[in-house]
């Protein structure tokens, strides 16, 4: 199978508006958490989360009449796919339009746009609902996009799978440059949801931080005295080529995506197994397909929610998969200055490994100040760390019991 190198990334959440501003925010160990503004108290019990602010997208990417007419997560998708394009200098080279494709994910597409048009349905008749309403939030709008804008003809498609559902794209988009279909993949996810029927959905199901007069220490993973999830928004973009293919063109590459895994626990509608009985064949799928022993992992970027029973359940599955390992594995949530991007967790995250690799510093896991004795694996605490690091993991879990684990190798020319 061919090889597969990551040549760009791009991020954007609460912790900043591209790559730059995201990585060195999350290694200062700075949240991007905050009270969410102009929300009615008494429609909006839960107020803070991981807020995109101060972002306009580019008239380059979407013409000023075009901008109303499709909602943020597209937006977003667009914003990050351009940036990781550039770093990649992919557009620079002569390409076959059919050899590029986009795979990415998502998880509740274009909800604000879906609840304002619902309003202004039942408000004001079927008449004023707009011609562009379902164009404007389908899932795919984002893949489709990036397509006309760059003119990629290949695989084009969006992944919903809840939470894992920019790493179920990352893994698809990387198995189509290994089987030899494409020569280029953009793959991540995009996420905008920070409206209120999904904050009343996820806090009736007590699935929420409640701290709203302390935004920045609300999500605390593994910490003691977590109580819920933040929602976040965002996107993170990888632009994946076939290794050798980079080379000859002289690109940078940035690492290698080596293995992936995708398994379900077939336990929950929510919560995960306890046990981690499908997560710890998820993770050993991603061993396995690399060929890596799992004294190689340095680094693990977990799922890690600030959840009571989803923290507690992806330590156990870490240390059944690592064994004795496990205690030399740094594993942090950048979770906990991001808040959960949902669907674009997965892709997120991904770039943090990225950054990881490229940089040798892992960001940390803050507000971890009364850490939970069943979590008691090394979280990196509330400080960045230098380390040189070989194999970074990704994992990202999501409500059906989906599971999905990505492997990085730092690269080596």
């Amino acid at each position: 199978m061919n090889r597969v190198a990551v040549t760009g990334i791009s991020a954007m959440c609460g912790a900043g508006n591209n790559l730059e501003e995201v990585w060195s925010n999350l290694i200062a160990g700075k949240s991007g958490i905050s009270t969410l503004e102009n929300v009615d108290e008494n429609m909006w019990p839960i107020r803070i989360a991981g807020q995109v602010k101060n972002f306009e997208i580019s008239e380059d990417l979407l013409e000023a009449k075009e901008q109303s007419r499709y909602d943020r997560f597209i937006h977003f998708g667009l914003h990050c796919t351009d940036e990781a394009l550039k770093q990649s200098g992919l557009l620079e080279e002569k390409f076959d339009p059919l050899r590029i494709g986009a795979i990415l994910g998502t998880g509740l597409g274009g909800f604000p746009f879906m609840e304002s048009t619902t309003q202004t349905y039942w408000n004001r008749g079927p008449r004023r609902v707009s011609p562009f309403f379902i164009p404007s939030f389908i899932p795919n709008m984002a893949t489709g996009k990036i397509s006309m804008k760059y003119n990629f003809k290949g695989v084009n498609y969006t992944v919903s799978s809840a939470c894992a559902s920019a790493a179920h794209a990352l893994g698809a988009g990387a198995t189509e440059i290994m089987l030899g279909r494409h020569d280029a993949m953009v793959v991540g996810g995009s996420e905008a949801v920070l409206t209120g029927l999904p904050f009343a959905g996820f806090n009736n199901m007590k699935a929420l931080s409640k701290r709203n007069d302390d935004p920045t220490k609300a999500s605390r993973p593994f910490d003691k005295d977590r109580d819920g999830f933040v929602m976040g928004e965002g996107a993170g973009i990888l632009i994946l080529e076939n290794l050798e293919k980079a080379k000859a063109r002289g690109a940078k590459i940035l690492a290698e995506v080596v293995g992936f895994g995708a398994t379900a626990d077939a336990y929950h509608i929510t919560a995960p197994h306890p046990e981690g009985e499908g997560t710890i064949p998820c993770m050993q799928q991603a061993l396995d397909m690399a060929g890596v022993k799992k004294e190689e992992i340095d680094y693990i970027n977990a799922h890690g929610t600030s959840t009571p029973v989803g923290d507690v359940a992806e330590t156990k599955a870490i240390k059944s998969v690592f064994g004795d390992h496990a205690k030399n594995i740094d594993v942090s949530s950048t979770k906990s200055m991001t808040g959960h991007l949902l669907g674009a967790a997965g892709g997120l995250e991904s770039v943090v490994c990225v950054k990881s690799l490229v940089d040798g510093v892992l960001a940390p896991t803050i507000n971890l100040e009364n850490q939970d004795e069943n979590c008691d694996l090394n979280y990196v605490p509330n400080e960045a760390k230098k380390r040189d690091i070989q194999f970074a993991l990704n994992n990202s879990f999501g409500f059906g019991g989906t599971n999905s684990t990505t492997l990085f190798k730092k690269y080596e020319a």
